[in-house]
C-alpha cells in the first residue's frame, strides 16, 4: 500500500508576525517554521496504516529549500521518502495542482492531508485534490481505518457524527481528534539523513490568486464594565458602536 501525505510548513504559533514591502509580503526574519500540526496528524495516521498493511509513506511538500529541515523531521518521524516541489506555495489551487501531478504519476492508494494550515486556514487542499484526481474525498476525519480494502472514516457533523465508507484511492483530511502525533527518536533522526528527498520542478501554471496586502488585527482594548442592571447600554454598544448585532 502506498500512501502520500501532503505537508505544509507554517510559522510557529509563538512567532511574532510582521509584514514588509508596504505590507505586501510576510516577513520571515526571525520566524521559526514547523510542520503544520494537522499535517503531523495525517503523517502519524499514515504511518499507523502503513505499518499494519506492509505499506510505505511518502511526504510531499510544495515549497522552497528552507522547508527541508521540516521535511527531514517528517522523515525522522517515520516517512519512507519525501518529495519537494521546488516552488513558492501560492494559492491553494496552485499547490493542489502541483501535488495532483505527482499523485497521478505514482498511483498512490491513499492521500492524507491536514484539515487546514494554521497560517491561512483555507482548508481547501483535500477537496481540490479529490476533484483534480477524480477520486473520493473525505474532509476533517476524526477516525480512519482500512478494512477489507476499503476506508472507513468518521467525521463530526452538526449535531453528531457521520461514518463514511469509500473505495481506494481516496483523499482524506485529518482533524485533531484523529490521533496523537509522533515524536522522532534518535534512531529516526539518524536514519532520516539517508532517506531519499527528491526535488522536482513545478509545472507551469497560472497564478490563480494574488495577495494585495496584509494587515494585523487591531490591538486589544481595555475591558468596559457595564452595570448588570443596565442591559440596554450593553445592547446599544454592541449594535451601534461595535456593529455586532
Amino acid at each position: 500500500m502506498r500512501i502520500l501525505v501532503c505537508m505544509s510548513v507554517v510559522p510557529d504559533t509563538t512567532s511574532k508576525i510582521t509584514f514588509k514591502d508596504s505590507n505586501t509580503k510576510f516577513n520571515t526574519d526571525g520566524v521559526q517554521f514547523i510542520i503544520n500540526p494537522y499535517d503531523e496528524l495525517a503523517l502519524t495516521k499514515a504511518l499507523e496504516i502503513a505499518e499494519s498493511n506492509n505499506g510505505t509513506v511518502t511526504v510531499i511538500n510544495v515549497g522552497l529549500a528552507d522547508a527541508e529541515p521540516s521535511i527531514r523531521k517528517a522523515l525522522a518521524i517515520g516517512a519512507n521518502d519525501a518529495i519537494r516541489v521546488n516552488t513558492e506555495p501560492k494559492d491553494a489551487l496552485f499547490v493542489a495542482t502541483q501535488i495532483a501531478k505527482i499523485a497521478k504519476e505514482n498511483n498512490y492508494d491513499l492521500i492524507l492531508t491536514g484539515r487546514e494550515s494554521i497560517d491561512y486556514n483555507g482548508g481547501l487542499i483535500c477537496g481540490l485534490l479529490g476533484e483534480l484526481l477524480d477520486i473520493p474525498s473525505i474532509n476533517v476525519a476524526t477516525k480512519i481505518e482500512l478494512q477489507n480494502g476499503k476506508i472507513i472514516a468518521l467525521r463530526d457533523i452538526d449535531g453528531g457524527h457521520e461514518e463514511l465508507e469509500c473505495t481506494l484511492p481516496c483523499v482524506i483530511s485529518a482533524q485533531k481528534e484523529l490521533c496523537e502525533p509522533r515524536i522522532p527518536n534518535m534512531r529516526g533522526i539518524m536514519s532520516a539523513r539517508s532517506k531519499p528527498l527528491v526535488i522536482v520542478e513545478s509545472i507551469s501554471e497560472n497564478d490563480y490568486a494574488e495577495y494585495v496586502s496584509f494587515e494585523l488585527p487591531e490591538p486589544k482594548q481595555g475591558v468596559r464594565m457595564i452595570d448588570a442592571a443596565n442591559a440596554g447600554e450593553l445592547l446599544d454598544l454592541l449594535r451601534n458602536e461595535k456593529k455586532l448585532i
